[in-house]
């Protein structure tokens, strides 16, 4: 076996192997075109690398960063990176790839192994443009995140979910730019952990704790109220609460518009009508606290049947109204009229155009379309393969 496969994959091989031509379409439409930097010399890659703005390399077997000079060449334009589940476990290889990576605005780690990688302030200083950093299921420490905190400037949303944490260290320094955590399915179960979140990061308006088994709000409303002065939006879903004393504290949050509190042992007690008078009753002081709602739009949530998608091959668009139970097999002999190739030779992608990812390959011929959530407006990509 090579070393290179002993030793995992470089974030320039795994670029060169899926946005070639050979491998990826290519897409048109705004920051999805073929980018090929002038000027550069030597590089084996020059001229045929499709670069999206937005990099999926999830599960792709990274270890290394690779030529740096490659990356600041190819990756100067990207906004959006996604390298969960590789075999990242050093931050000096992580930083090598994102400090040649100017704009870049959302990267995903997830699911590599960081509980022993060690996080120097200078590394971290790389990551000063990002504003949505995806931890999950790395294990990192909170000394990692901490450092993270005080060297990302423009940090808005984090994820920390599946860490294992019991507890929460807390911050020298506040984070005041953080908007968002998303911290479900650790354990932490004592709001003594919980209360520390409000000093580390004062601006907070969404708190996602689902699956955490908080067994209480200890602190007195007023207490609350300084705080998570900002806090618009929690999420206690699968938590331990059990008395409505905590339920009642929450009211007392000045900014607080939506509390999700669904499989708490508090409402397992009651009755389905009983469930649904004591909902009336917080309902009636919601509408004493902010006055009545206006009245909500109909929305229709039964599982959609069709969508008319855009069907792209080589330079045609074909507007196509495809039923959503078909399979991705039945897909493929609808789309032979349409793009005059036999099945066995099509490859198909899909386009999410409200998702920020790139194509997603249809690889799977008895999936069925409806699992994509294919909408109206979406696009198909008919690629055929190559020999």
């Amino acid at each position: 076996m090579e070393a290179s496969d002993t030793e995992g994959r470089t974030f320039m091989q795994a670029i060169s192997e899926k946005y070639s031509p050979e491998n990826f379409p290519c897409r048109r439409g705004p920051g999805m075109g073929v980018v090929v930097p002038s000027g550069q010399q030597g590089s084996p890659m020059k001229d045929r690398l499709n670069l999206p703005s937005v990099l999926v390399l999830n599960g792709s077997g990274i270890s290394r960063a690779g030529e740096e000079g490659e990356i600041a060449a190819f990756c100067a334009h990207v906004i959006e990176l996604d390298l969960s589940q590789n075999k990242l476990q050093d931050w000096h290889e992580i930083t090598k790839i994102v400090s040649n990576i100017p704009n870049l605005e959302f990267l995903n780690l997830s699911s590599n192994q960081l509980s022993d990688a060690v996080l120097d302030p200078d590394c971290a200083k790389a990551f000063s443009s990002i504003r949505r950093l995806v931890l999950n299921n790395t294990q990192v420490s909170w000394d990692t995140v901490h450092t993270f905190t005080r060297e990302m400037p423009e940090l808005e949303e984090l994820f920390l979910c599946l860490n294992e944490y019991t507890t929460v260290t807390p911050a020298a320094m506040p984070c005041p730019t953080l908007r968002l955590l998303h911290i479900t399915d650790n354990s932490l179960q004592e709001w003594s952990e919980v209360r520390k979140f409000g000093s580390m990061f004062p601006a907070l308006d969404t708190l996602i704790m689902a699956n955490n088994n908080l067994n209480s709000i200890e602190d007195s409303g007023e207490i609350l109220q300084r705080l998570f002065p900002n806090l618009r939006s929690i999420n206690l879903h699968n938590s331990g609460l059990n008395r409505w004393e905590d339920i009642e504290k929450l009211n007392c949050l000045p900014k607080l518009e939506e509390v999700r509190l669904q499989g708490i042992p508090l409402l397992q007690t009651y009755t389905s009508p009983e469930r649904r008078s004591l909902m009336i009753a917080q309902y009636h002081c919601l509408v004493t606290k902010y006055g009545k709602l206006a009245p909500l739009a109909e929305i229709d949530l039964r599982p959609r049947c069709h969508a008319k998608v855009e069907v792209r091959f080589e330079d045609k668009v074909e507007q196509v109204n495809i039923r959503l139970d078909q399979t991705v097999a039945e897909l493929k002999k609808q789309l032979r009229t349409v793009v005059q190739l036999p099945t066995s030779n099509m490859r198909l992608y899909y386009i999410d155009k409200g998702s920020a990812f790139g194509p997603d390959e249809l690889k799977y011929s008895a999936r069925a379309l409806h699992s994509y959530s294919i909408q109206d407006g979406d696009e198909i990509l008919v690629v055929p393969k190559t020999k």
